[in-house]
Formats: C-alpha cells, structure tokens, sequence
C-alpha cells in the first residue's frame, strides 16, 4: 500500500549547495513516506519557508549564507513547535554541534555518511527521538564523562578571535569592527560563526553578555 500525503512526512531542504541539495531530494524522495516541500538557499529563505510551509521535519546546514543554520534553528524551535530540525554538515567540529544542540537540534548528521543513517535520523527525530550519528554520539559520552574545566575565560578563542569578541561586547557593528582589526567584512562575519560555535552560543546578543560577564569590553 503506497502512502498517502497526509500521513507521509513533509521535509523542508536548507543548503546552499546545489549539488547537495538535489541529491538529498532525490535520496527522500526514494522513501515512500516522506515528501519534499521545498528547498532553501539561504538562512533567511529557510526561516521563511518554515513559517509558510510549516513542515515537520527541517534538514539544515549549518553554515548557510545570512544566518546561519544554528540562528534559524533557535528561531524556529521557538516559533514552529511541530517542526523538527536535524543539522548536516561537513564540519568535523564538536563545538557546532553543541551550539546546534543547545540551539534546540534533535538531530545532527555528517554529510558523508550514507542514505541509511539520513532514514534512521528522520525516523528516529520524527517520532519524538533525537539521533545522532556514532562520530557525534562520541562526542556526547566524552562530554559527560569528562566536562569542560573551568578556567581562565573563552580558552578556546584565538587571539583575534577574542579580539573580535571583545568589540562584539562593546557594542560594535561589523564594519566597525572590520576597520579597527583591518579585517574585511566577510572575514568577520566568518569569525562571528567561529566564535559563536565555541562559545555555544546562537547570536550576537548573547555572545555579547556572556562577554561581558567573563570581563571582556569596557
């Protein structure tokens, strides 16, 4: 018996990736049970194409052009509370996926792994469950067998990337932050992402106060 719309499950693409994008859709559309509502190229199209779609289940990049897959996320899982999301990415970074984590993900996923483990995630996520891949899984048991130790502020940022989190704390805009660090715009925006991965944070506004509160800015 074949599945019908209504209870297969609807999948909204957000990757900047072309050739990406059209071979997820052609894996998904493979399976019976689930339906591709739509792609999305950029973090601002994904944020929109959730809100008129409303699908169950978003497969999300984590680096998308605009904001970032880790900004939609948040926004989504607090605004669109049947919808899903699973994170993909080819970044082998543990700090992304704990941002991703703490953004509300129920699942996250590299890209090389294969069609079975993009099934086993959308079965699993759709039904209430969160799915891991067993690089990621991992990354989890090392996290709750040995935490993080605290220690000075933000170890984990380069000088110039606390440099740049420092005039983040300040209030500072990117082009101001460009001029006074010789940097272009698009360099710091790529810091931005960084930064925010590291410290497990989603936005400006919160890397801004978690600053602040280690003593960075004036």
């Amino acid at each position: 018996m074949r599945s019908t719309d209504t209870d297969r499950i609807e999948i909204l693409i957000a990757d900047d990736h072309p050739v990406y994008r059209s071979g997820l859709r052609t894996l998904l559309e493979e399976i019976e049970t689930l339906k591709v509502v739509g792609e999305a190229r950029t973090g601002n199209e994904a944020l929109t194409m959730t809100y008129q779609l409303r699908p169950q289940l978003v497969l999300m990049d984590v680096n998308l052009p605009g904001m970032s897959g880790i900004d939609v996320t948040k926004t989504v899982v607090g605004r669109c509370a049947d919808t899903a999301v699973i994170m993909v990415t080819m970044l082998d970074d543990r700090d992304s996926f704990f941002a991703a984590m703490r953004a509300g993900a129920r699942g996250y996923l590299m890209k090389g792994g294969g069609s079975e483990d993009v099934s086993r995630a959308i079965a699993t996520v759709s039904s209430g469950g969160l799915f891991f891949d067993s690089q990621v899984a991992q990354w989890v048991v090392e996290y709750l067998i040995k935490p993080p130790v605290a220690g000075k502020p933000f170890p984990e940022l380069t000088d110039r990337e606390r440099a740049v989190l420092e005039l983040v704390a300040d209030g500072q805009g990117n082009a101001t932050i460009a001029r006074t660090l010789g940097l272009s715009i698009k360099t710091v925006r790529n810091y931005h992402s960084r930064i925010f991965a590291k410290l497990q944070v989603v936005d400006r506004t919160e890397a801004a106060v978690l600053a602040r509160r280690a003593g960075l800015g004036h």
